[in-house]
């Protein structure tokens, strides 16, 4: 792969890995903004970035269709009125090292802190009216079985990119998702109010909000209507948790791909002042039960928690920021102690305490934690 042709990235990222690039933000300098702004979102490649003439590129609509389609970038904002979100856009690898370090037990994979995520506004053209437009099977025929039959179906989006283990790169998601007038997924073309910059997608890349960054595919070029998930490797043998003592080459086609994030949340700043009082800050994610409603803190190893202030959230797809104040009994005085964080959502579901090791180290939701000192 030819990376001598790459653009210049942010500065602000901590590298992770050069080739390909990718690169996460300090977490701590991430949370203090609630839209996530361009030079500290995270990069998350398996390709060489590249700089795509967004005059000319096309994306193309087709498979289980009425009509084929295929779109500029001028068709689209020309054709179709822009939609916005705020969403959170998270890496099925975020907290990856956090992982290993916890279970003391190697991963696989870019070893990611807790920095691939950021919220950001995106635009462009909901995906749901582009296939709509196309004439793809939807509940509306009202034909006996065509409700089950469209919830099997899949959406696959594929970019032309070559990877480091496939000739392209691709991903799937069910239909019913797109079509769900709720699922507010897009094909983007702006982030926090500007084109994409080629690191994050330009001219197109996918947005699905609550679904994991791997399926939010970048420079997206063919959108099909299948029967059958994306064979590509990144759908297949990748991005999946698999069973703690599982073989890869035995469990890769018995595992299915992860979607939705989970819930979770992060200690991302823990600032003592003296006498005894704890500043905390941190971020959460929603699951797929629905938006966080409350974040509780720790200092005592989960055996009595605390209610936190959200100061940031964004309708139902951002992540939420939050803070606490926290006194210290006079037992801390000139100790070392760890405070936790559990999110919890509007369904009741709370962030689950522990998760067991996974080989890929993905979707990692253990309690958030990060340790002090008075």
């Amino acid at each position: 792969m030819d990376f001598s042709r790459e653009p210049a990235h942010s500065d602000q990222l901590q590298v992770r890995k050069a080739h390909p690039w990718n690169a996460e933000p300090d977490v701590a300098t991430l949370v203090e903004h609630p839209l996530t702004p361009e030079h500290l979102v995270y990069c998350r490649n398996h390709c060489p970035v590249e700089a795509l003439d967004g005059s000319t590129f096309k994306i193309t609509i087709d498979g289980l269709v009425q009509h084929a389609q295929a779109y500029t970038l001028a068709d689209l904002a020309a054709q179709f009125p822009k939609k916005e979100i705020v969403a959170a856009l998270q890496c099925a690898g975020n907290r990856r090292k956090t992982m290993q370090d916890r279970k003391h037990h190697d991963v696989e994979g870019v070893l990611w802190e807790e920095g691939t995520i950021c919220n950001c506004r995106w635009a462009g053209v909901s995906m749901r009216e582009l296939l709509l437009r196309a004439g793809a099977p939807a509940v509306a025929v009202g034909k006996k079985g065509e409700e089950q039959r469209m919830q099997s179906l899949h959406l696959c989006f594929a970019s032309h990119a070559p990877c480091e283990d496939e000739d392209w790169f691709g991903a799937s998601i069910p239909l019913a998702k797109v079509l769900d007038e709720e699922g507010d997924v897009l094909v983007a073309y702006e982030m926090n109010g500007r084109p994409l910059s080629p690191d994050h997608g330009y001219p197109f890349r996918v947005v699905v909000p609550g679904y994991t960054g791997a399926r939010w595919v970048k420079w997206v070029d063919h959108i099909s209507v299948a029967e059958r998930e994306s064979e590509n490797f990144y759908q297949q043998r990748d991005y999946k948790v698999l069973p703690t003592k599982a073989d890869k080459e035995d469990w890769w086609s018995k595992v299915p791909p992860i979607l939705a994030n989970p819930l979770n949340s992060v200690v991302a700043v823990v600032q003592f002042e003296p006498p005894r009082t704890l500043f905390v800050k941190g971020y959460a994610v929603r699951g797929p039960s629905g938006q966080v409603s409350r974040v509780e803190v720790s200092i005592d190893e989960g055996t009595t928690w605390r209610g936190t202030r959200i100061t940031y959230q964004e309708g139902r797809w951002s992540w939420t920021l939050w803070e606490a104040v926290i006194g210290l009994p006079e037992t801390y005085q000139g100790r070392e102690g760890k405070i936790r964080s559990r999110a919890i959502d509007e369904s009741g579901e709370t962030q689950q305490p522990d998760m067991d090791w996974n080989l890929r180290g993905v979707s990692y939701s253990a309690v958030g934690e990060k340790e002090f000192r008075t």
